[in-house]
């Protein structure tokens, strides 16, 4: 990558919605070059989508939970089949292999605690191979960044 593709990248991680003509002309190239250059960086995953960010609260998800899994066993096998249990979880964001004293860290949404409840009872705690849960409840969000830091 380039100058000009970390240009492209900043201003469509800025607005995912600019035309190619004002992506062109914020990163100083016509239509055309500027339309190649985001067909290649697509192409080459470097981009992978474009979505609207919304707010989880007006949507009615109010409660934001970090839940901290261990598993049974931390070979593949395991990782693999609680990966393929957990994907089906739509309240789940994130998923992350983690290393250290926990084996996945998630992030939860729910409209409520009663919500979680029921998630954890009936959906997570049916996982098999899970030892032990812990979750923390995120009061307020402090900083939430969308943009990668792109270097000039």
């Amino acid at each position: 990558m380039d100058r000009i593709d970390r240009k492209i990248v900043r201003a469509l991680q800025k607005n995912g919605r600019m035309t190619i003509t004002e992506l062109a002309e914020s990163v100083g190239l016509s239509a055309t070059p500027c339309s190649r250059r985001l067909d290649r960086l697509e192409k080459e995953g470097v981009i992978t989508g474009y979505a609207a960010q919304v707010d989880p609260g007006k949507l009615g998800f109010g409660v934001s939970i970090f839940v901290s899994v261990e598993l049974d066993k931390q070979d593949r096998a395991a990782i693999d089949a609680f990966e393929r249990a957990i994907r089906l979880c739509d309240e789940v964001m994130e998923c992350y292999l983690m290393t250290g004293s926990r084996d996945i860290l998630l992030r939860v949404v729910a409209p409520d605690l009663s919500a979680f409840d029921a998630f954890l009872e009936n959906r997570l705690m049916q996982i098999p191979g899970i030892r032990n849960l812990r979750s923390n409840f995120a009061l307020r969000t402090m900083v939430k960044r969308e943009a990668l830091p792109m270097p000039d």
